[in-house]
């Protein structure tokens, strides 16, 4: 007899998937409001204390992933060291988030759609991405401690990178999950790190907030500069560099 016919078993998908499988099939039947746990574990073929062995409520069988998904990201965040930039750091982070998405695009999307239509899991999945955020600024919190608006940086900060990450994940989920989720986060990503990342000192002169003159390498001509008084220094950066590139 061959392993395939001795086996029967081994072809079931874990009890875990198969309830999810199960709550979706009935979710998509019937409509979420009518499926009762009853039912899901009816057509998973387990009994109630299985299902409530791996889900608090039926609203936690929608978002199976997300609780692995925070702690994934609470051990990224504490596994970093005093040199990473804490910006670029909670940004990938975030795209933890999106890797998850990213795994099973068809299930992601079905969840999307259903989550439009029933409120009850809307507001559970803006429960969830608050939590994403608060980790996020727990983090940068850390990171800001004794710096003038230390904890008010790290809430924008945090803010931010959620509704990047969020904006271009909902693009990719309402387009059917079609083209590269990554690409899409990371350029969404992207201004959150122009807007606050800590860029590289300038070479420029600096007085009193201005950039006044700097020069060019090995030439003898030289860049005039002219900024807003105050304006952060990753601005100052980007315009001194846009300036050497039209030479």
């Amino acid at each position: 007899m061959s392993s395939t016919t001795s086996r029967p078993e081994a072809a079931k998908p874990p009890m875990r998937e198969a309830l999810v499988a199960a709550a979706f099939q009935l979710f998509l039947e019937r409509g979420y409001e009518q499926t009762t746990v009853d039912d899901i574990v009816a057509l998973a073929g387990v009994g109630r204390r299985s299902f409530f062995r791996y889900f608090p409520s039926k609203e936690d069988v929608v978002f199976p992933d997300h609780e692995r998904c925070l702690a994934d990201m609470t051990a990224f965040l504490a596994a970093s060291e005093p040199d990473h930039e804490p910006v670029r750091r909670v940004c990938d982070a975030a795209r933890l988030v999106m890797l998850m998405y990213a795994e099973n695009p068809s299930f992601s999307v079905q969840r999307y759609r259903l989550t439009k239509r029933v409120p009850g899991l809307r507001a559970y999945e803006l429960s969830v991405v608050w939590r994403y955020e608060r980790a996020l600024a727990a983090y940068l919190r850390d990171r800001f401690a004794g710096k003038p608006d230390g904890d008010l940086r790290a809430d924008v900060i945090a803010a931010a990178t959620v509704a990047a990450h969020n904006n271009a994940l909902r693009s990719w989920l309402w387009s059917d999950g079609q083209g590269d989720a990554a690409e899409a986060v990371d350029h969404a990503l992207g201004s959150v790190r122009t807007a606050f990342g800590t860029a590289p000192e300038p070479s420029a002169k600096v007085t009193r907030g201005v950039p006044l003159v700097t020069a060019l390498p090995d030439e003898d001509d030289v860049v005039v500069v002219v900024s807003r008084r105050g304006a952060p220094l990753w601005r100052v950066v980007q315009e001194i560099e846009t300036a050497l590139a039209r030479k």
